[in-house]
């Protein structure tokens, strides 16, 4: 079986580059409701991967977007739809939430 098309990532080291820096980005949650409500990173828009093809229109084109899931599986499926879908800007969250908790804030449980 062929492995799919690797998907433009940022770790989440430079995620808190880019966010003690102020620089432009959306950051997007892809994991469903129930993981949100136990952790989630600030100022993350909550949609879940099933969600995302009826709410593209939530979306800017003309920004970055980080999505970011618990390891990283499901948020590179949702940043290939999107490049797909146009918004070139689109990046993955390497490791996702889990990898923010463990390099970046230890204060969002890991589960």
């Amino acid at each position: 079986m062929a492995m799919p098309p690797t998907v433009p990532a940022i770790s989440a080291k430079e995620l808190k580059q880019r966010r003690d820096g102020k620089l432009p980005h959306l950051l997007v949650d892809v994991r469903e409701p129930s993981e949100h409500a136990h952790c989630s990173i600030d100022g993350a828009k909550l949609i879940p991967l099933a969600e995302l093809p009826g709410r593209l229109h939530q979306l800017p084109k003309d920004q970055e977007i980080i999505v970011h899931c618990h390891h990283g599986g499901r948020s590179a499926q949702a940043v290939r739809f999107l490049i797909e879908s146009g918004f070139a800007a689109a990046k993955n969250l390497s490791g996702g939430i889990d990898a923010w908790s463990a390099d970046v804030d230890p204060s969002v449980p890991r589960y």
